[in-house]
């Protein structure tokens, strides 16, 4: 086993710990991007995250909405937030919610007093918080203080053979050492869910994933849709998988071998202890690792086979394929070649050593393919239609 090298973050007010330090420009709706992106304008360094939705959502949308908000500005890669919103009191709910966290976050609104006077407040608090989050130091910190996700994507048979087994040796190093691992994509558990319900550690947690599960699936046939060509995608297709359930598997082996010991909601953050976390998520990959990150994840790995351009504006991506097509063609997407597994020129343990050395580096300061080539997906999930 390779030797793990000192680890170094940054650890928030409320204890949780981060590996990026992002001054962060949260829109609440869509109508407060423009100003959001013009404070980002005027304040380099500081990060606008715009998204489409937001207004006239009701009911369970409309708190998922909300959740992933919250969350994201919760995030510990977030050093603090400018919340901009056009109504004051759902600028004012995100605030209060984020606040809860301890870090700094000051909220505007843009009705009565529109965009330009927005901005040059908002850009004058960010350039306020940005200067004082400069000055905020890594300290050593331990693996299990880092809350990891998983998600595959674009996989092909080299995925179920070879980037996702070598994911499942981090996914079961992270947990031993006392880590939280959050794993998701609940259509692409068709075929082998049973094999998820056999590992989860009770009775409880066991019924409440089965119901998640037997519920998504329920939604999807009802539409009566046929989702060949969905799932499996075309890319899997092109890939060599043929069916759902071959697709299945490359994504169970990734979650390696331990206790299931929750099953959460979507941008649910995990409450239960460390440990290896299902969470409900769509499989479409925007969607999935935003989700995550506002449950708390810091550190995201993506296997892929014929290839995935993913990343994550606030939740740095590690890609990783054993596809030697995909890593000769898109070497500036993949951070670890793997493909020597399938042509054995070493073990799945040297794998294994091989994805943790690029972890750590990663949390100890090195930029992902994804934030080199600026890749900052943030995708929401939506339950249903506007009002």
């Amino acid at each position: 086993m390779a030797q793990q090298r000192g680890l170094t973050g940054y650890r928030r007010d409320n204890g949780a710990v981060g590996i990026r330090n992002h001054t962060v420009i949260l829109p609440v709706d869509d109508l407060s991007n423009a100003a959001a992106e013009a404070v980002a304008r005027v304040v380099p360094g500081t990060l606008a995250l715009p998204h489409a939705y937001g207004r006239l959502q009701f009911g369970p949308d409309l708190d998922l909405t909300f959740r992933t908000l919250i969350g994201t500005g919760a995030n510990p890669n977030v050093a603090s937030v400018i919340v901009i919103g056009i109504e004051p009191a759902w600028t004012d709910r995100v605030v209060e919610g984020i606040a809860k966290t301890g870090k700094k976050v000051q909220g505007f609104s843009i009705e009565r007093h529109g965009d330009l006077r927005t901005v040059a407040a908002a850009a004058r608090v960010a350039a306020k918080f940005l200067q004082e989050d400069s000055e905020k130091r890594r300290e050593p910190v331990e693996r299990g203080e880092i809350m990891l996700s998983i998600k595959c994507g674009e996989s092909d048979t080299t995925s179920g053979l070879g980037s996702c087994p070598t994911t499942a040796e981090a996914v079961d190093r992270w947990v031993e050492a006392g880590g939280t691992v959050l794993f998701g994509e609940t259509s692409e558990l068709t075929g082998g869910e049973h094999l998820i319900a056999q590992r989860c550690v009770n009775d409880e947690v066991r019924a409440r994933f089965q119901g998640i599960y037997d519920e998504y699936l329920a939604m999807i046939e009802k539409t009566g849709a046929n989702l060949l060509g969905s799932q499996p995608t075309q890319g899997n297709i092109r890939g060599g998988l043929s069916t759902i359930e071959e697709k299945a598997m490359g994504n169970i082996v990734k979650t390696g071998t331990k206790p299931v010991i929750g099953a959460l909601d979507k941008a649910e953050a995990p409450g239960a202890g460390a440990g290896l976390y299902f969470m409900d998520t769509s499989s479409a990959a925007a969607e999935c690792i935003t989700l995550m990150a506002a449950a708390g994840a810091a550190i995201h790995l993506f296997p892929t086979g014929q290839g995935n351009v993913i990343g994550n504006p606030i939740e740095p991506v590690i890609k990783l394929t054993a596809n030697p097509v995909t890593a000769e063609t898109m070497p500036e997407h993949i951070d670890l070649d793997c493909s020597g597994l399938l042509r054995r020129e070493y073990s799945l343990t040297s794998a294994g050593d091989q994805l943790m050395d690029v972890i750590d580096r990663s949390v100890n300061g090195r930029l992902t393919c994804a934030e080199v080539m600026g890749h900052r997906e943030f995708v929401f999930t939506r339950l249903y239609e506007s009002a």
